[in-house]
């Protein structure tokens, strides 16, 4: 509890981060309690209605009850930018781990490769799979949006790494005899560990950044709801020509949330990290 307390009054934005997101955790969490998730469903209630206290934050032209997307929608899009950021940077930090640690050939291909992928532009890669897949879902938007956001992780672990193999304590730990995967295990990755935890809440933002700027343009999967694709059948619909602000609003302000939070989270996350940044403040 006194850790915990001496957290909030150090870095109050990552206690208002963590709240802002733990509370649109719960309230997604509580959806089947507060309201009837099947209201989400196409031709659910009478399209285009406005707030009421039947539905109260209306419904859009499919006749779906917004607030009732609200809540079936935020899991997913947490859930895209969750699992991309987790697969993206695991592959990048663990790709990055050894292009450091082992340097040589695998650091020269590792390197390469990651060089030639940040030179692709990703909104072009995602376009293109987007529209040649026939039912983009959930999961594989995740797959795809990971695939992509591995090069950068892997060039800061890469770095990371190769300052740490050559502290004092390195040399120590090869002087009592302890093999490579030992060092890597018991001195690299915990060194590594605030990092890398600042470092997913970054690729959880991009995820969901990547993922809300595809579905907006209608290459986000047509049969399950996001808030990227609330946005997309909002725009679709007219809805701000034709003055439908509940159409439109709540998932633009969900998305608002979500990257407040994740913004505090994260730079409170960093001013724990890094030193420097505390000293300063």
């Amino acid at each position: 509890m006194r850790r915990a307390l001496n957290l909030a009054r150090e870095e109050p934005g990552l206690i208002i981060g963590l709240v802002i997101l733990g509370g649109l955790a719960a309230l997604s969490a509580m959806a089947p309690l507060l309201v009837d998730v099947s209201l989400a469903e196409i031709g659910a209630a009478r399209p285009r209605r406005p707030p009421g206290a039947q539905h109260w934050l209306g419904t859009d032209g499919q006749g779906r009850d917004v607030l009732a997307s609200l809540l079936v929608a935020t899991p997913r899009t947490l859930f895209i930018g969750l699992l991309a950021g987790l697969i993206g940077l695991g592959l990048g930090g663990a790709l990055g781990l050894v292009a450091g640690w082992f340097r040589g050939a695998a650091d020269a291909v590792i390197r390469t490769v990651a060089d030639v992928f940040m030179t692709i532009p990703a909104i072009a890669v995602l376009v293109l799979v987007g529209t040649s897949v026939r039912s983009m879902s959930v999961a594989l938007m995740a797959l795809v949006v990971a695939g992509l956001s591995w090069m950068a992780p892997a060039r800061a672990v890469r770095a990371q790494v190769l300052s740490l193999r050559e502290r004092p304590w390195i040399d120590v730990a090869r002087l009592n005899g302890q093999s490579g995967v030992a060092i890597v295990a018991r001195e690299i990755l915990p060194n590594l560990a605030p990092y890398l935890a600042a470092s997913f809440v970054v690729a959880v933002s991009t995820a969901i950044l990547a993922t809300v700027g595809l579905e907006a343009l209608g290459l986000g999967p047509q049969n399950e709801l996001t808030l990227g694709m609330m946005i997309y059948w909002a725009q679709y619909g007219g809805a701000i020509l034709r003055g439908m602000w509940w159409w439109w609003a709540p998932p633009v302000l969900a998305l608002i949330a979500i990257f407040v939070a994740l913004f505090l989270i994260s730079t409170g996350m960093d001013r724990l990290v890094n030193v420097r940044l505390r000293a300063a403040s």
